[in-house]
């Protein structure tokens, strides 16, 4: 089966950067594109970044350049860095995939559990 865990998280002072990392177990074939998300309290999730199977990256109109994806397709891993970190960057962060288990079969969405990025003043 396929599991996805983040890791990377933790407490920051505004200003400051982590290295958010999802590592990607279980075989997986033909994935469209891997993204992050985040969800502070009370607030629904939503869509930080993504990246394409060719590499092409997208962000959400916060980040502003603070914050990058990329993905490591032999370790099976996808990270987000962030920098320049505002306390309105606070939240749970979540890595997503979309995937086949197999090669005839559908396409799926996959999430990890999250990881949680405080940012105090």
């Amino acid at each position: 089966q396929v599991t996805l865990v983040e890791s990377g998280g933790g407490l920051v002072q505004a200003g400051g950067s982590l290295r958010l990392s999802c590592a990607v177990s279980g075989s997986i074939f033909s994935p469209n594109w891997m993204a992050w998300y985040r969800q502070a309290p009370g607030k629904q999730r939503e869509l930080v970044g993504i990246i394409s199977n060719l590499g092409s990256e997208n962000y959400a109109d916060f980040v502003k350049g603070r914050f990058t994806i990329s993905k490591d397709n032999v370790a099976n891993t996808v990270y987000l860095q962030l920098t320049k970190l505002k306390p309105e960057d606070t939240a749970v962060y979540y890595c997503n995939i979309q995937a086949k288990v197999s090669l005839q079969g559908p396409s799926q969405s996959f999430w990890g559990q999250g990881t949680q990025v405080t940012v105090s003043s």
